[in-house]
């Protein structure tokens, strides 16, 4: 679809008195017409979330020169970690709460970027998408099992252009993993291990025995619009924000929801896994009831898929818990930054995160196989990852990482959080999307929706 045929684009304004109140939660949405893109042709930009990994976002699509940032939204405005972007785009209008944001100039957006933690993901990506915004969100699409399911049917339902934000997924190893399968180099694999051994905020916390107490908040700071759609209420404390939200289970998906979907994307994807059919946890080093533990290993396992037989993936992560590497490596050690490797019935594949091209090992297997012209190697000129959301939202590309695509692997995500939080094995129905062996695990793939939340959790 070329730009002069988004013009007309259904979008949905929805009035303040409805957005911003309790009693005002569930009431419906309106369609009226608007225009999508500004009068000069550049998609016009809010972000929600503009701080830490929110500028870095802002600054990449700021440099594909297709865009205008007439909007910015955080709760900290103001704040060491907000001051950047909002210097750099002084004429983007400011809000502290993304709902008057979309009220009071819904029709000046076309897009917007959800950048703020990943348990307030799911509102400000539901709202957007149900005004008609094509949405970028950052990894994973949510925290809970029920969030992404609802994310991705609202995507379906609105018809927007959506790219979550596994950067590599548009980078060398997403071409690569392709042209491998496809020239029959990648076939068969039975078994994946995938290891991030990095250290981590809340490695060295202890046994947590529940929410920290309250400290003196910054100034500026919108603590109760930070909550979102978080049930329980709890006080503000450097152990929340900024940051450190990630290794809370209410807040946070860990390390694997971090760096799973850069390290497990293209593998998620291209051997079509979809979701497991169980979950273990075969290691846990300090597990808690509130946070993530110190160590972990999860398996989970996948049925055979048509002519792919069944396979498993282990994670490994805590800085100290690493998979034995295959005789095929030689004697070095694990290497030291995140990765995988991958075993089929032929060949083991050796790779980094995010868009770092795999490797056949040993090496000199692999330098037969190029000697031997087997390895396709030219994957053409793509477009980065911001630009090829960017270039959607223009009608000139489809999205490498649409909400269809990573919303079964953030599930994926989710499930493996679970088994981190509540260890042992998790019976998963595929077809039913249930825990069929934990009665408490299956209340877990959806939260309790907080007074005021209701109308986002529709779709």
């Amino acid at each position: 679809m070329r730009l002069d045929r988004l013009k007309g684009t259904t979008i949905v304004k929805i009035s303040r008195r409805h957005t911003l109140g309790a009693a005002g939660a569930a009431a419906g949405w309106s369609l009226i017409p608007g225009n999508v893109l500004g009068a000069n042709g550049k998609v016009n930009i809010a972000c929600i979330g503009i701080g830490n990994r929110g500028a870095g976002v802002m600054n990449s699509i700021h440099q594909t020169g297709h865009t205008n940032f007439v909007a910015l939204c955080d709760v900290a405005l103001g704040s060491k970690h907000t001051q950047e972007m909002e210097a750099a785009f002084p004429n983007a209008k400011r809000y502290s709460d993304f709902r008057k944001m979309f009220d009071q100039m819904g029709n000046q957006i076309d897009a917007v970027l959800v950048c703020t933690p990943d348990f307030s993901h799911f509102p400000a990506s539901m709202m957007a998408m149900a005004l008609g915004k094509h949405v970028y969100v950052e990894k994973p699409m949510g925290r809970t099992f029920q969030e992404v399911g609802l994310i991705m049917r609202a995507a379906e339902k609105y018809g927007v252009m959506t790219q979550m934000g596994n950067q590599g997924h548009s980078e060398n190893n997403y071409y690569q993993f392709k042209a491998w399968q496809e020239a029959g180099i990648i076939k068969d694999v039975t078994h994946v291990d995938a290891y991030m051994n990095n250290r981590r905020r809340w490695h060295g916390w202890g046994d947590v025995k529940g929410y920290p107490s309250a400290e003196k908040m910054p100034k500026g700071l919108q603590w109760d619009l930070w909550q979102g759609t978080t049930p329980e209420f709890h006080p503000y404390n450097t152990k929340l924000h900024p940051g450190n939200w990630r290794g809370w289970h209410q807040y946070g998906t860990g390390c694997f929801g971090d760096w799973g979907a850069h390290i497990l994307d293209t593998i998620h994807q291209f051997l079509d896994l979809g979701l497991p059919e169980r979950v273990s946890a075969k290691y846990l080093d300090g597990r808690n009831d509130f946070i993530f533990p110190m160590e972990s290993t999860i398996n989970f396992a996948f049925p055979a898929r048509g002519d792919m037989p069944a396979m498993d993936i282990d994670w490994y992560d805590g800085q100290h818990n690493k998979p034995e590497v295959p005789k095929e490596f030689g004697d070095k050690p694990c290497p030291g930054r995140p990765g995988k490797f991958i075993y089929s019935k032929e060949y083991v594949f050796q790779g980094d995160s995010h868009g770092s091209m795999l490797q056949v090992v040993p090496y000199a297997k692999m330098r037969e196989l190029l000697k031997a012209g087997k390895l396709p190697r030219d994957f053409g000129k793509n477009s980065d990852h911001y630009m090829n959301f960017v270039q959607a939202c223009r009608g000139e590309e489809q999205p490498n990482s649409p909400f269809s695509i990573a919303g079964p692997l953030s599930q994926m995500l989710s499930l493996g959080c679970m088994a981190q939080r509540l260890g042992g094995t998790l019976e998963f129905d595929r077809k039913n999307q249930r825990i069929t062996n934990n009665k408490f695990a299956n209340s877990l793939l959806k939260d309790n929706v907080r007074k005021g939340w209701e109308q986002y959790y529709t779709v």
